[in-house]
């Protein structure tokens, strides 16, 4: 192990650079994850998501820097680092002809873990993803979302400590992705520490203790879901008036809270600036006193949308019509969203 990890990280990515011929895909990204704790690495199809995982997973070689997987160096002890590690890519490495049960004894056997262990933890996963009824049918049986749990559950085979996700829930329907999720705070709880990519704004507020908002190969800002949030505007306060009759009324209370009030009198909302939950009880007790009903009162927070327009000028959400990005020579490997 290098002297120089760092106690409780986990995970060290340090100045790491990637580029193929003159294109720069990676761009010297550095970042920390502690033990137990998961990353969101955001960002939109071609940021270089994909290709920094690749580097700290052994499966490319960093053009420069390094990273560390539970103090082992990328580069000078990688079989430490794969036996570190786990990883679960955009698309199912399972085999489709076999059956779950079978995968998963097969990628054990490669671990070198004895028949009994082995069939013990296969037991223990199939019924943690949900799969044990399924275990005996063949992958090419299974649906999206028990073809991503399968595809997980076998990257946990080995109990890793370190479990990299790069778009785990890319092309599944919301309550796959949902059941998905679960699982993955369940991993946390237990203590495996991940490292996620995702397109999706709400998969990294949901999931993330730490997000790093990753553009043209660069960490563009990093912070906890609710620090970024504060980079796109404080939050505001909604109030929605069940009568409009009331709403005259109600912007003269609220004017003794902010000389910022916007109303909307078509739907009744009156919006104004809130430092917290002191403003938010405030106001409710000035309508209440009032007479002045409500249909919803609440607090309205920047999305992390916002903080990505506001930091890089468009969305990270990909739309229909936005087109893939090829990000150098073995974009055939990383796919389109690197």
């Amino acid at each position: 192990m290098n002297e120089l990890h760092e106690p409780g990280i986990a995970v060290e990515a340090i100045d790491l650079v990637k580029r193929f011929g003159d294109f720069t895909a990676v761009d010297g990204v550095s970042f920390a994850v502690p033990t137990g704790t998961v990353l969101g690495m955001l960002g939109p199809n071609g940021a270089g998501k994909t290709t920094t995982v690749r580097m700290m997973t052994t499966l490319s070689d960093p053009t420069s820097g390094t990273a560390r997987i539970s103090g082992y160096d990328v580069k000078t002890d990688p079989d430490a680092v794969r036996r570190s590690m786990g990883l679960t890519g955009q698309a199912a490495t399972v085999d489709e002809l076999l059956t779950g049960r079978e995968n998963m004894q097969m990628i054990g056997g490669l671990y070198g873990i004895d028949r009994k262990s082995l069939r013990k933890r296969t037991d223990e996963l199939l019924e943690q993803f949900s799969l044990t009824e399924a275990g005996h049918k063949t992958v090419r049986e299974y649906s999206g979302g028990m073809r991503r749990r399968i595809d997980l559950a076998v990257s946990l085979i080995a109990a890793p400590p370190v479990l990299f996700l790069d778009e785990p829930t890319t092309g599944l329907d919301p309550h796959s992705r949902n059941e998905l999720w679960d699982v993955l705070r369940g991993l946390v709880a237990a203590g495996t520490t991940l490292v996620l990519t995702t397109q999706y704004l709400e998969e990294a507020d949901q999931l993330a203790d730490r997000i790093v908002v990753i553009d043209a190969g660069r960490i563009i800002a990093e912070g906890t879901p609710l620090e970024l949030k504060k980079q796109a505007g404080e939050a505001s306060l909604v109030a929605t008036i069940t009568n409009a009759t009331d709403v005259a009324s109600a912007r003269t209370l609220l004017d003794r809270v902010s000389d910022e009030v916007f109303v909307d009198a078509h739907a009744r909302t009156l919006t104004l600036p809130a430092g917290g939950l002191a403003d938010l009880t405030r106001v409710a007790a000035l309508l209440d006193e009032s007479e002045i009903a409500v249909d919803d009162l609440g607090l309205s927070r920047p999305s992390l949308d916002d903080v990505f327009l506001s930091l890089t000028g468009h969305r990270a959400e990909p739309s229909a019509s936005d087109p893939d990005v090829d990000t150098g020579p073995d974009s055939d490997t990383e796919g389109a969203s690197a």
